[in-house]
């Protein structure tokens, strides 16, 4: 027997539930969608140095010369620094420069490379400054207010301790920063990874 279109359609909708026309089902209808954004992540300080360095970056330094620091903090202390405020003579700065030198050549040091390295890192201390140094940047991705990643988009360079990093608007967080040393100038204690920290009560 033939059975039209409709008339099957009728039959199939009296044994199965059939959706009213015009309203939506359950499959078409959205679930509650999670909000998901993206904060910049704050950076602060990471330029801290060992007491026994008054103030020199010790860890960018060394890691430059590709010298363990407790050498070159070694080898240092047979340089006599012109006091605060102060130009040191021509003389001492030869005998400053030899003195390192000699403990700096045996470990692959150069003459130039030491000059480069120094002069990159080089400021003056007593009048606020800093040594050359980029800021980290990158993003946090939250959801429900809850990070759930954490993207790098600028490593940075010249942090010589871990820097405090932070999500605005997001108390409730701990990241955890790791750098990264090296003889290249320009990467030389940059922030390699950020690790999401786990809360515990």
């Amino acid at each position: 027997m033939h059975v039209p279109p409709f008339a099957a359609a009728a039959i199939a909708c009296f044994f199965f539930a059939c959706p009213e026309s015009g309203r939506a089902t359950d499959a078409d209808t959205p679930s509650a969608t999670s909000t998901e954004s993206k904060v910049a992540l704050t950076f602060s300080g990471g330029h801290d140095t060992e007491g026994m360095d008054r103030g020199r970056p010790v860890i960018l330094v060394a890691s430059a010369l590709n010298v363990p620091p407790e050498v070159f903090r070694e080898a240092f202390t047979h340089v006599k620094p012109a006091g605060p405020g102060q130009h040191p003579e021509e003389a001492q700065v030869r005998l400053n420069k030899q003195a390192l030198m000699e403990r700096l050549r045996p470990l692959g040091v150069t003459d130039d490379r030491l000059n480069e390295v120094s002069n990159y890192y080089r400021y003056r201390r007593d009048s606020g400054e800093l040594w050359r140094h980029v800021d980290a940047q990158g993003y946090a991705t939250v959801q429900n207010g809850v990070v759930t990643g954490v993207t790098i988009t600028n490593p940075g360079a010249g942090y010589s301790s871990l820097p405090t990093v932070s999500v605005p608007g997001v108390p409730n967080v701990f990241l955890t920063p790791m750098l990264s040393f090296g003889t290249d100038l320009q990467t030389n204690g940059s922030i390699s990874k950020i690790t999401i920290e786990p809360i515990t009560n």
